[in-house]
């Protein structure tokens, strides 16, 4: 049975700028045995291009293809639901990016919504300029609500604070594509090609990673190397089916890696294709 890796990158890859032992070793399987995979991140500053960059510095043999982003699954999903509309954006390149690519035009008046990422250059004029704009019927959208962001130098208030800030200044509550919304983990799956039963989710955030991998349907795995313990699983009404110190585990599994949990259930899977689902309607 044909089975693919969709993998959360901090915590899970690396550490900041640093790999974790074993990251090198558990992709370099995955191309060598032709499984697909894709990274998942919930950071919209950068674009595709550059995540597939910074990890191939790393030592990570990635490109564009190989990485998805909040950002795109934001992008994505403004596209369909209103072709051609305008965001104003608290928010960096990569969020800029992906709207750009997808149809969208940057403004700073009477926008369809308030498109809010992560970034560094957030200013209380921005803040100000969005509450009156979401007062005037803008529609808040966040790509994720991460409250925030390690760094190098320690944490930083991420997406969600931001998001926060604005939900308290004016009563409206945003729509959050990221993890571990489905729109983001659906379309993940739908890039690689798989289907529900076939997808296996690697993170290390019960949180984001895996309840978005358990409320979908996909096989999870809980990695220790990033921001969970495990005396933390048990207080999680929803658990992991497989949980190892760090994807060096993966790396060295001795059986067939697609293998290293129990397939899904294929009732969970979807019809993709309309002549399939006219046939297994009749």
């Amino acid at each position: 049975m044909k089975r693919g890796f969709l993998i959360d990158m901090d915590g899970v890859i690396h550490r900041g700028g640093e790999l974790i032992p074993g990251a090198e070793a558990f992709i370099a399987r995955l191309q060598r045995e032709q499984i697909p995979y894709l990274f998942l991140t919930n950071n919209s500053q950068r674009t595709r291009r550059d995540v597939a960059t910074r990890l191939s510095r790393m030592g990570i043999a990635a490109d564009e293809r190989h990485v998805f982003t909040c950002a795109m699954a934001t992008a994505r999903y403004l596209a369909r639901h209103k072709p051609g509309g305008t965001a104003f954006v608290i928010g960096e390149g990569g969020l800029l990016t992906a709207l750009h690519s997808n149809g969208y035009s940057i403004v700073d008046r009477s926008p369809d919504y308030v498109v809010v990422g992560e970034g560094r250059a957030v200013t209380l004029e921005m803040l100000e300029t969005a509450v009156q704009l979401l007062l005037d019927g803008a529609k808040l959208i966040a790509t994720n609500l991460d409250p925030n962001c390690p760094t190098a130098t320690g944490t930083r208030p991420g997406c969600g604070a931001t998001v926060a800030y604005l939900e308290t200044a004016t009563g409206s509550r945003a729509m959050s594509i990221g993890k571990p919304s489905p729109i983001m983990m659906r379309a993940a799956r739908k890039e690689l090609g798989l289907t529900t039963s076939q997808t296996i989710m690697v993170g290390d955030t019960m949180e984001t990673d895996i309840l978005g991998g358990v409320q979908m349907g996909y096989r999870t795995i809980l990695t220790l190397s990033g921001g969970t313990s495990r005396a933390e699983i048990d207080r999680y009404p929803y658990q992991p089916d497989l949980v190892v110190n760090s994807v060096a585990e993966l790396a060295h599994f001795s059986g067939d890696l697609s293998q290293v949990v129990p397939a899904g259930d294929l009732l969970d899977d979807s019809v993709h294709d309309l002549n399939d689902w006219k046939r297994s309607a009749s």
